[in-house]
């Protein structure tokens, strides 16, 4: 991995770099910086996307409702709220201002009236950018990545970037790709006008 400094971050620079397959993050300093990487994750839109069985469960019940930016800055604040954590409180206000244009989501899972986890991303084209995920209740991120998914097939966009990879990602399915493969299916995601909504 690695960074390019750059000091402007208005919404059509910030779309313009994720565009070209670079994404925000602040270092311990919260200093904010576009990062790139030779090896980008993406989760399956297709049968290759998988499961632990007894999540399947999980969904059996029906505990979780599904919705779009009901509480889009708790879901920020969810995904911010670690010990070590890349979202700086600039970050933070980015995301707002992308929200409010029209491009950044919360994709969430409530059990009842209480926020159970989320998925922060920013939706190009038909490529969804997964910046970030969290749950408040035991299997809450879980289902809302299962109904993304099965969200994002069914509105036909071309990919879902995970970034990078880690071992929660893999168990659903999570592959690693070039950079050039990466850019490939990017361009293709850009042609194709889908919505989230």
């Amino acid at each position: 991995m690695f960074m390019l400094i750059c000091m402007k971050y208005d919404v059509a620079t910030i779309i313009q770099g994720y565009a070209q397959g670079y994404f925000l993050m602040a270092d311990e300093n919260h200093g904010l910086g576009w990062y790139a990487s030779r090896v980008r994750t993406l989760i399956p839109l297709d049968e290759r996307f998988r499961y632990p069985k007894s999540l399947q469960r999980v969904l059996n019940q029906e505990r979780f409702t599904v919705a779009i930016n009901r509480d889009f800055k708790a879901v920020v604040a969810g995904c911010a709220n670690r010990e070590l954590t890349w979202i700086s409180p600039e970050l933070k206000q980015i995301y707002w201002e992308l929200y409010q244009t029209g491009w950044a989501y919360s994709f969430e899972t409530w059990q009842g009236d209480e926020l159970a986890g989320g998925i922060l991303g920013i939706v190009i084209g038909g490529a969804f950018i997964g910046e970030s995920m969290f749950y408040r209740i035991p299997d809450g991120s879980k289902v809302a990545m299962v109904k993304l998914v099965e969200r994002l097939h069914k509105r036909r966009f071309v990919m879902f970037d995970a970034q990078m990879m880690n071992p929660h990602l893999e168990r659903f399915g999570a592959y690693p790709v070039s950079d050039d493969e990466y850019q490939e299916l990017l361009y293709k995601a850009l042609l194709r006008p889908c919505s989230l909504l």
